[in-house]
């Protein structure tokens, strides 16, 4: 199989999704299935290796929707929910592979830890319960996965940092607010990146549109995709249509190549 990345979002929505349970926002009542967004993960695939970055609620249908037969291994961002709760649901992997390897900081695993004990548990394991092997990272030391060394880059969510992960010539970042200048280097000279932008307001951990804009005339890569998207961003293709040529509204289950 080729050597070239092939990037499968697998979400692009916010913490609650879209459509928001509830709601009579026009974005969630659209009829376009760009503005139907699942939470935010993306799969990363070379070769035969396939690794999910997060691992949130919608994470058995995304694999479903995605035909994805083998997991390699997880790379955590952060603890939040809409990033990790699906954890339990890598039991058919486990039942075929064995134990998931999995990529988070400290502080990350002891949060996957507490909450999702029965995984962890080193004796006296519940039947059918799923394992994980734990791989501790942070942004001071790069680490391999199938070949291919990985680049952690460390940004601020407001209270906690995140991790994101640059691979060759692709930089995915998510739930970034600040950023600092030495991170920024590691992001630089990226062909495709790909960057959380909320909403149009402004918030209070996570990029808007324009601070993800002015990101990305930052660090210049060759093609930007945003992520991380809530219903007040506005729909999709009226987003898409008032961006610079080289940045575009990612949606659930678009593939590239990198």
């Amino acid at each position: 199989m080729s050597d070239a990345l092939k990037i499968t979002f697998l979400g692009t929505g916010t913490s609650q999704g879209i459509p928001v349970i509830g709601s009579n926002h026009p974005v969630c009542t659209s009829n376009d299935p760009k503005d139907k967004r699942l939470r935010t993960s993306a799969l990363v695939s070379w070769k035969d290796y396939n690794y999910a970055i997060d691992c949130g609620p919608d994470f058995r249908q995304q694999m479903l929707s995605n035909r994805v037969m083998k997991l390699d291994g997880i790379l955590f961002t952060h603890e939040h929910s809409d990033h990790t709760a699906g954890l339990d649901d890598i039991r058919p992997f486990f039942f075929r592979q064995g134990d998931v390897p999995i990529y988070a900081h400290k502080r990350v695993a002891d949060s996957l830890r507490r909450r999702f004990d029965y995984i962890f548990a080193d004796e006296n394991r519940y039947p059918g319960a799923p394992a994980v092997a734990v791989n501790l990272i942070d942004k001071d030391h790069n680490f391999s996965i199938g070949g291919l060394e990985i680049i952690p880059i460390e940004a601020s969510h407001n209270r906690i940092n995140v991790l994101g992960f640059r691979i060759k010539d692709f930089t995915y970042l998510t739930d970034v607010k600040t950023i600092t200048e030495e991170e920024i280097q590691k992001v630089k000279k990226s062909k495709v990146l790909v960057i959380n932008a909320l909403r149009l307001e402004p918030h209070h951990s996570h990029f808007n549109l324009k601070e993800a804009l002015a990101f990305i005339d930052e660090v210049k890569p060759e093609t930007a995709y945003l992520t991380h998207i809530s219903h007040m961003l506005g729909f999709h293709e009226e987003v898409e249509k008032n961006l610079p040529k080289n940045v575009h509204v990612a949606y659930d289950n678009l593939t590239i190549t990198v």
